[in-house]
């Protein structure tokens, strides 16, 4: 094994990690398992709980090993520098997956809908298809999938949620400062508030949710828009609850006065992981509530 102390030529090489292995394992279970169960095979829900189970095992016990060779103080800054690489490219593949969703709702509301209704190359579709169809945004198409819905209105909770966000995002910030100034208390005051806004945030889609499901009859079934909003927003929430559980780890992290002023990375990869949710979340409350 390697030994880095200080020297800037030396990188840190592990022992061979079980980890990876025993994790593509995990993973491929809960993808079993969550497939038949979504395709009505009952014994899908507990191999996918089973396996979901399995790969949070493999993460803590991955992740506590990578926290305890940065605590010998094992990384040096050739290791820092490949860990920020790493949590850029690895922030570069949320843009893109969020950007082929973003895509489908455009190219949805751009083109498709025009077609059917008779624009551009779409005359015939429309003449023989789905003769007197008239495109409109929110739709769920001619054949109107899942029934008559209604929206949920941007300037209710989507308003309050983008506030909640934008608030976090100055607070982790602040946390951030507060850290490089090496004020413990205000650091663990302020990255506390961030953790409780995400919360609360997600708390309110949970509530915004039940309200289109029961109420509003808005549901992912509810053709193209239905589809498209639950899926954006959701994997969106899905982001903010893995964010806040991150948070949770580096407050306690600092409480335990992990950290120091000049040596701090896994703080900032978190704190950058924070502010890709936030403004992802912007373009959200933009082009799915407002417009």
């Amino acid at each position: 094994m390697a030994q880095t102390h200080d020297d800037p030529n030396i990188y840190y090489v592990p022992h061979h990690s079980p980890w990876p292995f025993i994790g593509s394992i995990t993973l491929f279970t809960t993808m079993v398992g969550v497939a038949n169960w979504f395709n009505g095979h009952a014994w899908g829900q507990p191999v996918f709980y089973i396996g979901l189970l399995a790969t949070l095992s493999v993460l803590f016990g991955w992740f506590g090993n990578v926290i305890a060779e940065s605590l010998a103080g094992k990384y040096n800054e050739r290791v820092d520098a490949s860990f920020r690489m790493g949590m850029m490219w690895f922030i570069f593949s949320e843009v893109m997956f969020f950007a082929a969703f973003f895509g489908a709702l455009f190219y949805a509301r751009q083109f498709a809908l025009p077609w059917l209704s008779g624009e551009g190359d779409g005359a015939l579709t429309n003449q023989f298809l789905w003769q007197g169809f008239s495109a409109g945004w929110p739709t769920n198409g001619p054949s109107e999938i899942g029934g008559a819905f209604e929206t949920i209105p941007a300037w209710g909770l989507p308003l309050i949620n983008t506030l909640i966000l934008l608030s976090s995002g100055v607070t982790i910030t602040i946390a951030h400062h507060a850290l490089k100034a090496n004020q413990r208390r205000g650091l663990l005051v302020w990255l506390g508030a961030t953790v409780l806004l995400g919360i609360i945030f997600l708390v309110l889609q949970a509530e915004e949710y039940i309200h289109a499901y029961q109420e509003l009859n808005l549901t992912l079934g509810s053709g193209i828009y239905g589809s498209t909003f639950f899926m954006l927003t959701g994997f969106h929430g899905m982001h903010v609850m893995l964010g806040t559980i991150m948070l949770a780890i580096i407050w306690l992290r600092c409480l335990k006065g992990h950290f120091s002023k000049d040596h701090h990375f896994a703080f900032e990869a978190v704190a950058w992981y924070w502010h890709f949710v936030d403004v992802v979340w912007l373009g959200l409350f933009l082009f799915v509530y407002v417009l």
